[in-house]
């Protein structure tokens, strides 16, 4: 996901990955252009199912790195 975000960026659309933490010296490598990092388990990284509010907190996280473009 990481090379994607680097092509996209590359013509212009700004992109923000959103991974469990497990991952993040993983992408820090890869060098992505912006990323959100969360303690949630694999396969989770926006939280518990049904957890709806720290879903939206989530997002709203990733849309204010977003906005830091």
């Amino acid at each position: 996901m990481g090379h994607v975000a680097r092509v996209m960026e590359g013509v212009g659309i700004a992109t923000v990955i959103i991974a469990a933490d497990i991952f993040r010296e993983r992408l820090e490598a890869m060098k992505v252009p912006r990323l959100l990092a969360t303690p949630f388990w694999m396969g989770r990284p926006l939280g518990r199912a049904g957890d709806s509010e720290t879903q939206w907190a989530t997002l709203l996280a990733a849309l204010e790195l977003l906005a830091s473009v």
